[in-house]
């Protein structure tokens, strides 16, 4: 397929941002007026809230294509890779609506990027001990660096103790969530209309009604009915989206008291997150460690 850009299009895939991720004036209204041209749908859920399997519901539901809008998946921690966007916007490909889903965090960078496309994030708030618990199970079986995130894994960690399995998780990786709420938190909060703020609970009670409204905030609204008909499909082929058990509490189960107030700890030093640590480490988590 052949894909020809105009000039401003090809000047901009070899344009430099600043430091910061801004960009000048001129390339700033170049993008604006790009991400008007088309919808997107932009999910940056963190690992292990859902997000491949409402990714691939949102896919059925709009007649989407999956769209890889990062350089390279391995790492995990991402920044979207301009030249993709400028595929789909000023080249048109792919033909369908964009799809994709981001394992990022709202840092400066990232946020001058959305800002200038003018795209419409999605996160998913979810327990931290419940995503650690199955980000644990998944290292568990595939110790893949497709699968990391943000920090290597060890070789040996399939023979690590139970207890050091735990502390790795918490030490390492604990971090990245509560960065991710941070930045994502504060974002949503600084552009309330740009970033959609889903709850896990929310989707579990009513997962059409979760996906009718990510979909409407993405501007390719759906009904109802068309969004759980999605959402069956997808859920008949489950295990290919590597949907676990999405049970709520798991996190009480597989870390210690200690554990549970290290990564406590580490969402104390963001005080934008005072008003949702209940939420990111339930009070029933707390109660059953006492």
């Amino acid at each position: 397929m052949s894909i020809i850009f105009d000039i401003e299009a090809t000047q901009a895939a070899f344009s430099v941002a600043a430091c910061d991720g801004a960009y000048d004036s001129d390339f700033a209204n170049y993008l604006a007026e790009l991400g008007q041209s088309r919808r997107s749908i932009v999910l940056v859920f963190p690992p292990k809230a859902a997000g491949t399997y409402l990714r691939s519901a949102a896919i059925v539901a709009s007649s989407g294509a999956l769209v890889r809008t990062v350089y390279a998946q391995g790492g995990r921690d991402a920044s979207f890779y301009l030249p993709t966007f400028l595929l789909y916007y000023a080249g048109g490909f792919p033909a369908r609506t964009m799809v994709t889903h981001v394992h990022m965090q709202a840092l400066p960078a990232n946020r001058h990027f959305m800002d200038a496309l003018g795209l419409k994030p999605v996160i998913m708030v979810r327990a931290i001990p419940d995503m650690l618990a199955s980000y644990w199970d998944m290292l568990d079986s595939d110790l893949s660096p497709d699968n990391w995130l943000n920090a290597q894994v060890p070789d040996h960690f399939a023979d690590m103790t139970h207890q050091a399995k735990g502390d790795f998780l918490i030490d390492m990786f604990g971090p990245w969530y509560a960065s991710y709420y941070a930045s994502w938190l504060d974002y949503a909060d600084a552009a309330p209309g740009r970033v959609l703020v889903l709850d896990y609970d929310d989707f579990r009670a009513d997962p059409a009604a979760v996906l009718e409204r990510l979909l409407a905030h993405s501007g390719v609204p759906r009904d109802r009915a068309h969004c759980r008909q999605a959402l069956d499909a997808v859920w008949e082929d489950r295990q290919a989206f590597r949907f676990n058990q999405g049970v709520s509490g798991r996190g009480a189960e597989r870390f210690t008291a200690y554990q549970i107030e290290r990564l406590r700890r580490q969402l104390s030093y963001y005080p934008g997150l005072a008003d949702k640590t209940e939420r990111l480490i339930p009070a029933t988590v707390m109660r059953r460690m006492a």
